[in-house]
């Protein structure tokens, strides 16, 4: 998979505590960032499930999951997992089967080249009634943040991907000025 949009883009455009803070996650629930990158929403996440849940943060790049790792340490969060997966792949995300309550996808979908795999792995590691959440940069979005817009993904794309794997769609939400969230339900 193909890591084209840097950290710091995202940081300008998204609030992850806030994103973290809308999704109803309380103590003992088990999520997945899929690929997590830096760690941008592992510590929301990790805080927001700790003390009994667990974050896993995955990524197909080791190095930016020893520099969540370092932050994870500075918070004193320990419920963090790291894996290092490629999503594209069959069980890529190395979990097991019905694990998590949800899966957050960020910025990583309009970088994949097998979109649909990755929409199956969480939907395979989601556990009944399990949420996926899907952030992603706007097709329409003209502020120079972020990947060209040929590589961008269309909402309607987004839904389509993950309509066709027994998804039911829950709602938008609110996921700043140039991205567009929204929240699945596994049927």
């Amino acid at each position: 998979m193909n890591q084209q949009a840097p950290a710091e883009q995202t940081t300008r455009t998204v609030d992850p505590v806030r994103i973290v803070s809308s999704l109803g996650l309380t103590n003992g629930d088990f999520v997945a960032d899929f690929g997590s990158g830096h760690g941008y929403f592992v510590i929301p996440l990790a805080q927001s499930v700790a003390p009994n849940g667990k974050v896993f943060a995955i990524d197909i790049q080791r190095e930016k999951l020893e520099v969540t790792r370092v932050k994870a340490k500075l918070e004193h969060l320990y419920n963090v997992e790291y894996i290092q997966g490629d999503l594209e792949q069959i069980q890529g995300s190395k979990l097991k089967n019905e694990l998590a309550n949800l899966v957050i996808i960020t910025n990583i979908l309009h970088q994949a080249e097998h979109k649909e795999q990755i929409i199956k792995e969480a939907y395979r590691i989601l556990s009944p009634h399990g949420r996926l959440a899907i952030i992603e940069w706007q097709t329409e979005e003209t502020s120079g943040f972020g990947p060209p817009r040929d590589m961008r993904i269309a909402k309607e794309t987004a839904m389509n991907l993950c309509t066709g794997e027994s998804f039911s769609f829950e709602k938008e939400f609110d996921a700043g000025s140039h991205h567009y969230g929204m929240l699945f339900i596994k049927k």
